[in-house]
């Protein structure tokens, strides 16, 4: 089982490493995600190679840590392939509620006892479960149900390229919620969840490195190019340089190619951004991002 546990966070980070050369524009949150996965697989491993109480409690507190990030970085992460933006409290926020439910799986409330027991070589704890279990079970459930959500919404308002990769996002999430289901009413000796995290790795690879060379339909971003035209004053306007700027700004495109893409300079570009900013109000893209949304 040991050995099970060590070759699967052997592959998740291969997977760290082949989303960074595979995906050109890759994601934050992907990476930290990738990252949440590795620590919860070596977590499994060491645990179940672990002959002493204080031990196991140490690595199954690593694989709670990294659990209950995990979850935080899924759900960034497939906001933002859902075409949603988000300012820094959004986070900020997020990690503050990951940290509370990492203390509370920390205390006596939590768990009341543990115990050891070895199950074909490997050892599991045997857990009495606390007042304070089932606040994990709704923090769960809570990303899962935000996950889903967010899909649906952007499937209504066609912030997707195509009805595919909400598809292939909301299977991201429905297998995940299989197997926790799986894993929470039919006693198991092995951690399906493991298995689950790492073909979670693929499907978000395989979609990163397909939207990398999609563009967004080209009516969505007129229509968000539109949208903020009309909230400038009325002595304010954008000239076409601008609009165009700020249509591949939009669709995420980097400076170096929305230069390479109009046949000019990074200056300018950087010039033509900070002349559309300081009309629009805002100071960077995030800013931009967050007043689409609003």
């Amino acid at each position: 089982m040991t050995i099970i546990y060590a070759i699967l966070a052997a592959l998740a980070l291969a997977m760290l490493v082949a989303y960074g050369r595979l995906v050109r524009r890759s994601d934050c949150w992907i990476q930290v995600l990738f990252v949440c996965i590795f620590v919860v697989n070596v977590g499994y491993a060491a645990l179940s190679a672990a002959r002493t109480v204080p031990w196991a409690l140490v690595f199954n507190g690593a694989v709670y840590l990294g659990s209950v990030f995990l979850s935080m970085c899924m759900f960034m992460a497939i906001y933002r392939l859902c075409g949603y933006t988000h300012t820094w409290r959004l986070p900020l926020s997020l990690a503050a509620v990951a940290l509370v439910m990492f203390a509370i799986v920390c205390t006596p409330l939590y768990y009341t006892s543990v115990s050891l027991t070895v199950v074909d070589g490997a050892t599991k704890l045997i857990k009495d479960y606390g007042p304070l279990h089932n606040t994990y079970l709704v923090y769960l459930l809570g990303y899962f149900t935000a996950m889903v959500v967010a899909i649906l919404r952007s499937v209504r308002l066609h912030r997707l390229t195509s009805h595919k990769h909400a598809a292939l996002l909301a299977g991201i999430v429905l297998m995940n919620i299989a197997f926790w289901f799986i894993e929470k009413f039919i006693p198991w000796n092995f951690e399906f969840l493991a298995v689950s995290y790492l073909f979670s790795e693929v499907m978000l690879v395989g979609l990163q490195w397909i939207l990398q060379d999609t563009a967004a339909p080209a009516h969505v971003l007129s229509d968000a190019v539109s949208s903020l035209v009309t909230r400038l004053p009325a002595d304010i306007t954008l000239n076409s340089r601008e609009r165009e700027v700020l249509s591949a700004i939009l669709a995420g495109v980097p400076r170096k190619e929305i230069a390479a893409q109009m046949s000019l300079s990074e200056n300018t570009i950087k010039t033509h951004t900070r002349n559309l900013y300081k009309k629009l109000g805002v100071g960077n893209r995030q800013e931009l991002y967050a007043l689409v949304d609003e």
